[in-house]
């Protein structure tokens, strides 16, 4: 994605474009595929982005493709205890003036109005502190609301993780009111919305888009790079070329010996389950996205042909068999749904072990800003430093930071 924002802008601003893909299709992480399997069109993962990520804003409306996420008008988190069988729904007035705390329908159950004070850490830098050396970790608002969702945000244990990136994603949804934190889902697929329209966009503009183009090595004269050899060929650069390296972070250290960039990750898992006969007339009425505590699976997510899991920060059961998982991911998405003792319907386990770099202080530390000590040379990605998490808010903004240094 970091590729394809930097390259729709400069393409946009009449720059001579080529874009070049190790894989068979672009986007990255963020794609979709034909499951054989299933019988339909699935995405890796389920990419949530709020409606107030002004790149995600900018970078839809660049392509043509504003009307392709769906969500509700208002914030509106569904959540459920699977322990308890508890349910509700936290829903953050549109404007700045948090009036929703003072709501209990529409706070965290079990929390009182003093309890919210905590979010005012969140305003401030923390610079290398970790999320338990700066607030309390425990108590009904950390374990219902703050602990579920700055687990999907960095993709790590919140206690663990940054501060400062935590913080960064409440500055710009949560902090600015619900109207910047509606929950957002690519429909009908992410390739559908992030990916196509980018790639009709670049074509519609001369761009050459080669697939399947695998980047081998970076030639150097101690300056600058003057070459690329690629696993077609080898291209020598002119005195005008500039090169954005929109790779992930292991292949860019490959290419790159010595360069400093994050080294630990986590994994997520997902699960994609077909509707059950029958099941109809319980969905009617759910939820789109409902948050779970207690439970393996963390997000639960009903699409129109399909129900979907997602288990984030899941180095502990990456490894599980796939069946096994697929079993006890649908007991949870039964519970959540009411859907009783269904069967286990037709299923799909996704993983990815590498998902996001480990979102801690001192993976943060490891990441390198977006120019290079080679004058032509810029870096791109969500691991570098975007001051927010791996998110694709953060992949897109890296992308319009090399843009912005190519037409410097």
């Amino acid at each position: 994605m970091a590729g394809l924002s930097a390259a729709t802008i400069l393409a946009g601003q009449g720059r001579r474009v080529i874009l070049s893909e190790a894989a068979a299709q672009a986007g990255g992480r963020c794609r979709s595929y034909f499951d054989p399997q299933l019988g339909m069109t699935i995405d890796n993962g389920n990419h949530l982005v709020l409606s107030g990520n002004r790149a995600v804003q900018a970078y839809l409306a660049r392509i043509g493709a504003s009307d392709q996420l769906a969500g509700p008008d208002k914030a509106d988190f569904a959540f459920v205890d699977l322990t308890t069988g508890d349910r509700w729904h936290m829903r953050p007035s549109d404007g700045r003036i948090p009036w929703w705390i003072f709501r209990k329908d529409r706070r965290v159950p079990g929390t009182r109005v003093a309890d919210y004070a905590v979010l005012a850490a969140f305003m401030s830098a923390h610079p290398g502190r970790r999320m338990d050396q700066v607030i309390r970790c425990e108590g009904a608002l950390w374990e219902k609301m703050l602990k579920p969702v700055m687990l999907a945000v960095l993709n790590t244990d919140p206690a663990e993780g940054s501060m400062d990136l935590a913080g960064a994603v409440v500055r710009e949804s949560l902090a600015k009111g619900g109207l910047a934190s509606r929950p957002r889902i690519a429909e009908p697929t992410l390739a559908a919305a992030f990916v196509e329209p980018a790639l009709d966009y670049l074509k519609a503009r001369g761009v050459e888009v080669r697939l399947n183009r695998r980047l081998k090595s970076l030639e150097q004269d101690g300056a600058r790079v003057t070459g690329l050899t690629f696993a077609d060929g080898e291209v020598d650069l002119t005195a005008d070329d500039r090169v954005i390296l929109a790779v992930a972070s292991a292949p860019a250290q490959a290419l790159l010996p010595g360069l400093s960039a994050p080294d630990e990750y986590r994994a997520i898992v997902n699960a994609h389950f077909a509707i059950p006969d029958g099941a109809a007339e319980a969905l009617k009425g759910a939820a789109p996205m409902t948050g779970l505590i207690g439970g393996v699976a963390e997000w639960v997510f009903v699409f129109p042909d399909r129900l979907s899991v997602t288990v984030s920060g899941a180095d502990a059961i990456v490894d599980q068999d796939r069946e096994a998982l697929a079993k006890t991911l649908w007991a949870d998405v039964a519970a959540t749904l009411g859907l009783g003792d269904a069967p286990l319907p037709t299923w799909q386990i996704v993983k990815e072990k590498r998902a996001t770099f480990a979102a801690t202080p001192a993976q943060d530390a490891k990441r390198p800003p977006a120019k290079t000590v080679l004058a032509n040379l810029i870096l791109a990605g969500d691991w570098t430093q975007t001051r927010l998490p791996a998110t694709i808010e953060g992949a897109l903004r890296s992308g319009e930071t090399a843009a912005r240094l190519v037409m410097v």
